[in-house]
């Protein structure tokens, strides 16, 4: 054999080995593939064409003390159509009829939907958007419609559900009730009730499987959940809708008469520790004011003269002074080192006795009685603050509570002085809520309460959990001494030289103390200086029923700055709504008439009531209270939106209904 035909031939079974090696390699993929990882890039596979999504639960409904809603879930829901799984013949008999309803609902014409439904069975459109954002009785409606009411697969159905956190009340006591959002990243932002309470609002994510379709978009795969959300549960809150709505406006009006920059009202029944009102507004560039911050929880400050009842409480307890101790003014001015304390009326008030001071307000007095009697041994002074618990926060659930100050001796920032600057309320600082405490302490002969913004954690009608009334300290003071300051704030306000004089009424008592701090004054520039003026107190003065404290922040100067101009006239106001807006507890005779038209009215709610139905009853213009009542006792489960009456039920009258039916009632 020649030389080169023996070379060309090596050279064919060289290709024809790596051939068959190359061959023998695809085999061994191809079946290593199919036996080994088979079951990985299955599963694979399916990850880039199913996918499960999470399903979010609907928070559990806030309400007010009387059930009435501060935030709520809506549903919201967006209707698309599955051109592709439809049946020519399903297709062809029901695309006029699903035409003629959606354009019976959503007021387009009928031409309009036989179009977009057309185009999509033509183009092979999984994914047509249908309607979007509709509400509960909308969406059961649609559900109902021609074609689509053969579900997801015969009839192309497919449904997203969204839910949106709404307030009722709008802007009043928008930052207390709060909110929870969650950023990209899963990092949760909690604030006020809502987030303080997500553990029973949020509720327990559900799962749903969706099926990739074209350009990227996703579609639920079926019509039921793998796993069914849990709905949160319900918290009832303390607050009181008609005492926030008092509150909130006298705010507001304060605000923009003195053009303040910002500030806070508390009310708070005096026994139980229920807030029943907390309202904050701030001021924007454009002055206006919103719930910009929670500032009645989270702001510590300076309180000024509201701090002399502490430093008097202490000073009575420790037995340095008696109510009738003569302390001299020293003319309005007192030089103590290199500082000088300074009393608002020029010339002081001369020789007068702690009780007086307390009710003129007279710093130079306060400053005297703080220092003198603890200024060998400062640190029983502060100890008695403590044992009253002013330096500790309250603990509140609601994030973001402002630490108080309360200096030791030794601490930073103590100095020769500071026993002096104490004791009429500077270098030290409180919230507006840990403040209106102590005085609500004071109110109850002694008994520190926590303040409480929660009464009762419900799943419908079942209790899951209670939030009952909480004592921090027993006894902050004796008693003897709880009644001598009771008598001296209520003097702040019934004697005429007392400085809250100017909001005494004769037709219903308050007792409080006026507060006019200074801001800024470190700086010495009188057009930095700014004030703080403050009321705290509660009404009625013998038998208090509610405590209470407003704070404005940075009133303008030109117009006024002193609390008892500032806020008091707020605590008034308050003050007088409240008490003439409260149930009378005696027995009165109710007119004939009134009678008769109560009568007339429960007589045809038991008629209605009576009446056995096998339909849907109409229960619209009914009391949202009566048509709960007679659907429930028919078996249906009731959601309610909103107060007074029936304006729109979801479920038509005259439909069949059967137990366990959901029907959504629509109040205004």
């Amino acid at each position: 054999m020649p030389v080169t035909e023996k070379k060309i031939l090596t050279r064919l079974y060289v290709v024809a080995a790596g051939l068959v090696l190359f061959a023998g390699a695809v085999i061994f993929k191809l079946v290593s593939i199919q036996v080994v990882d088979g079951e990985k890039y299955l599963a694979l596979a399916e990850t880039r064409t199913t996918k499960m999504f999470t399903i979010e639960p609907n928070r559990g409904n806030l309400y007010s003390d009387d059930g009435s809603l501060l935030a709520t879930s809506v549903s919201k829901y967006t209707i698309r159509f599955d051109a592709v799984t439809v049946s020519d013949k399903d297709f062809k008999q029901n695309v006029k009829p699903l035409s003629d309803a959606l354009a019976n609902l959503f007021g387009k014409s009928s031409t309009h939907y036989q179009q977009l439904l057309r185009k999509a069975r033509q183009n092979k459109n999984r994914y047509a958007l249908i309607a979007r954002n509709l509400d509960y009785s909308d969406y059961m409606a649609v559900k109902g419609f021609p074609l689509f009411n053969k579900g997801a697969f015969k009839g192309g159905l497919i449904i997203e559900q969204k839910t949106k956190r709404e307030h009722p009340l709008g802007k009043i006591a928008e930052r207390s009730v709060g909110y929870e959002r969650v950023d990209e990243n899963g990092y949760r932002t909690r604030v006020g009730m809502e987030g303080a309470f997500s553990e029973y609002l949020s509720g327990v994510a559900g799962k749903r499987s969706k099926q990739k379709i074209a350009k990227g978009q996703w579609k639920p795969i079926g019509m039921d959940n793998i796993v069914e959300p849990k709905d949160g549960y319900d918290v009832y809150s303390t607050i009181d809708i008609n005492i926030q709505d008092i509150a909130h406006h006298a705010l507001l009006k304060q605000l923009e008469h003195y053009k303040a920059d910002h500030g806070s009202v508390i009310v708070m029944e005096t026994k139980t520790g229920e807030v029943k009102a907390i309202s904050n507004l701030g001021r924007t560039e454009a002055g206006k004011y919103y719930e910009r911050l929670n500032y009645a929880i989270g702001e510590s400050h300076e309180p000024g003269s509201t701090f002399k009842l502490m430093n008097l409480v202490a000073a009575l307890e420790e037995g340095v002074v008696d109510t009738s101790t003569v302390v001299d003014t020293e003319k309005g001015r007192w030089r103590l080192y290199d500082r000088t304390v300074r009393d608002s009326k020029w010339g002081g008030y001369g020789e007068i006795s702690v009780a007086q001071a307390f009710e003129v307000s007279s710093n130079t007095a306060f400053a005297k009685i703080i220092h003198n009697n603890f200024k060998d041994d400062p640190e029983r002074y502060v100890n008695r603050l403590m044992s009253m618990g002013v330096h500790q926060e309250l603990g509140l659930p609601v994030k973001g509570e402002g630490t108080p100050v309360i200096r030791y001796p030794g601490d930073k920032g103590w100095s020769g002085v500071s026993l002096a600057w104490m004791g009429y309320g500077y270098e030290v600082a409180l919230t507006p809520l840990q403040t209106l405490a102590f005085y609500n302490a004071i109110a109850n002969d002694g008994e520190l309460i926590k303040p409480r913004l929660i009464k009762e954690v419900k799943e419908w009608n079942k209790t899951i959990k209670k939030f009952e009334k909480e004592v921090l300290i027993p006894s902050i003071c004796s008693k003897e001494t709880a009644k001598k300051v009771q008598q001296l704030l209520k003097n702040v306000v019934e004697k005429e030289h007392g400085t809250g004089h100017g909001l005494y009424s004769s037709t219903f008592s308050m007792a409080g103390k006026t507060g006019t701090c200074q801001k800024n004054y470190v700086a010495k520039d009188p057009d930095k200086l700014k004030y703080i003026s403050t009321f705290a107190g509660y009404f009625p003065a013998d038998d208090p029923k509610y405590s209470c404290i407003v704070v404005i922040h940075e009133p303008d100067k030109s117009v006024g700055y002193y609390g008892a101009d500032v806020s008091g006239p707020v605590f008034k106001s308050i003050a007088q709504k409240v008490f003439t807006t409260s149930p009378s507890t005696d027995e009165v005779d109710i007119q004939e008439a009134l009678v008769a038209d109560l009568d007339k009215a429960y007589e045809g709610f038991f008629e209605n009531a009576a009446k056995v139905h096998t339909s849907m009853p109409n229960v619209k213009g009914m009391s949202g209270m009566d048509a709960v009542s007679i659907l429930e006792n028919l078996g249906l489960e009731v959601e309610v939106k909103g107060n007074g009456k029936v304006r729109r039920q979801s479920i038509a009258s005259g439909t069949d209904i059967r137990k366990g039916h959901k029907i959504v009632l629509e109040l205004s």
